[in-house]
């Protein structure tokens, strides 16, 4: 999998790894793939709903001991 952008937002609490990941899926292009990195457990669930509110495709998430990892595809 090609990742365009990557951002690590560990050690932010919920909405600042959100806020990050949406700054960062402006200046990109429609299909890129940004990973966000995070440490929030919440930030589970809040990117599932973030996708389904913004219409960005929630492609892969995953848990790697205490880091969470999203992978979205710009709309």
């Amino acid at each position: 999998m090609h990742i365009d952008k990557e951002i690590d937002t560990r050690g932010l609490n919920c909405p600042l790894p959100i806020l990050k990941a949406k700054k960062a899926l402006t200046d990109m292009h429609a299909g890129q793939l940004l990973k966000v990195v995070a440490t929030d457990a919440g930030s589970v669930r809040d990117f599932q709903a973030f996708a389904k509110q913004t219409g960005n495709e929630l492609v892969e998430q995953q848990s790697l001991g205490e880091e969470f990892i999203h992978i979205l595809r710009r709309r």
